[in-house]
């Protein structure tokens, strides 16, 4: 075996890299394989100048077979492909928010049609008197808003078209950077599958939508006690495609933007693995509860029990398990999606509170120390947040304040769990 690594270099972008040339004794068994357009550097002492000679035209006479070991690190997305996925993380987290208190200020039904591009916005008040008319013939005005007026009308209206607005900004802010950085070269391939099931997600995300809006429009409520509402079922599904839109994209920048390190080794620490594995169970117990919510928000449950810790004068309402069959109380009883709301906050916060104790002396870095803190705040903060939600019988600004919370508790439990894979990459 002889290494001429040092008898020669290549003429790539990155000198600075070394590569290494293996070659073999053997009768015809040359392999001109990539080495095609690397170049061998000899200097021409008489010249005192670089000659460059094609390392296939140097070996083939010797019938010797060649092969590379390219020790550089592969290339990584840009920071700026990391810049662009926060933001549209970001995005997202707004858009959680301006759902939240569109479904709060039950404006959600307002809108009656769904267009690719958009609606129209009305200009004229003739305009605004036949989006009326349409919205006078479902059941959220038959039922529940006989007596609306045309200017609180268009405030719902607003409402809800300010939401769809963002959700196709979001869908703008996503597929033309996306185009552009995959065109460019941006992205390595793994990057390329992440945004290519983002883009996905953002696509399914906006029919959820509407699919869930149209659960309100159907004529399937029984009369004036039956609320008009979307469908449990389809809220829950369309936050949950958000929820795991927003983790995709903020977990997808924090490895550009806080890369692993390239060429190094990765060591299972065993002093870290009771803290990795209470911090991904919090991040999946943060998603699951947000999902719990969506079902207390469908069926208006948080107005049913408005005490706590006990539901009225019991540990366990009477009422818990009145539907039939019994698997149906889980998601259409609201005291039922109330208490199990109740049970898993409950349960996150003692798993993030154990992650925070258990954390303490391990050697975490600085910034997974104050992440893991962080966590520890936020799951107390979460929970107040809740209760006096509950308390207050669900005003505006603080049901959206728990909502925004639950995502802030599931942002910190995905950067925390990222910060402690860093610390098993240990530099060669």
């Amino acid at each position: 075996m002889l290494s001429v690594a040092n008898l020669c270099r290549c003429t790539q972008s990155l000198r600075a890299a070394q590569s290494k040339l293996l070659v073999s004794g053997g009768r015809n068994t040359f392999r001109t394989t990539n080495v095609v357009s690397r170049q061998l550097i000899t200097q021409n002492h008489k010249a005192n100048s670089f000659k460059g000679l094609r390392l296939t035209d140097l070996l083939k006479p010797q019938n010797i077979a060649v092969r590379f070991c390219q020790s550089a690190p592969k290339p990584k997305p840009p920071k700026v492909v990391g810049y662009w996925l926060l933001g549209c993380s970001g995005m997202v987290f707004t858009a959680v928010v301006l759902g939240g208190v569109t479904r709060l200020t039950e404006s959600g039904l307002s809108m009656v049609t769904w267009k690719l591009l958009g609606e129209k916005m009305p200009r004229s008040e003739e305009e605004w008197q036949t989006e009326f008319e349409k919205y006078k013939q479902f059941p959220e005005f038959i039922y529940k808003n006989q007596n609306i007026t045309l200017n609180e009308f268009k405030w719902i209206w607003y409402m809800e078209f300010a939401h769809r607005t963002w959700g196709r900004c979001i869908g703008a802010a996503m597929f033309v950077p996306a185009a552009f950085f995959w065109a460019r070269g941006y992205l390595d391939k793994a990057m390329k599958r992440r945004v290519a099931a983002y883009c996905v997600l953002v696509g399914a995300q906006g029919l959820m939508g509407w699919y869930m809006v149209k659960s309100g429009l159907e004529d399937r409520f029984q009369g004036p006690s039956d609320v008009p509402r979307v469908s449990q079922y389809r809220l829950a599904a369309h936050l949950s495609l958000a929820f795991i839109l927003y983790t995709g994209l903020l977990a997808g920048a924090l490895r550009v933007l806080r890369p692993f390190p390239a060429g190094a080794t990765v060591k299972s620490l065993q002093s870290l693995k009771g803290v990795t594995a209470f911090a991904h169970t919090v991040k999946a117990m943060a998603f699951l509860t947000a999902v719990s919510g969506a079902f207390v928000a469908g069926l208006d449950a948080g107005l049913v029990y408005n005490s706590f810790p006990k539901m009225g004068d019991n540990w366990i309402p009477e009422d818990i398990l009145a539907f039939s069959p019994t698997l149906r109380n889980i998601t259409e009883n609201p005291t039922t999606v109330q208490f199990d709301h109740r049970i898993l906050g409950t349960t996150t916060l003692a798993l993030a509170t154990g992650l925070w104790l258990l954390s303490r002396g391990k050697p975490l870095s600085p910034m997974a120390r104050r992440v893991v803190n962080g966590v520890g705040a936020m799951a107390w903060l979460q929970v107040s947040l809740g209760i006096a939600t509950l308390l207050c019988y669900v005003p505006t600004h603080l049901a959206a304040s728990h909502q925004s919370g639950s995502l802030v508790l599931l942002s910190l439990a995905i950067w925390l769990t990222h910060e402690i894979k860093l610390l098993k990459y240990i530099p060669k």
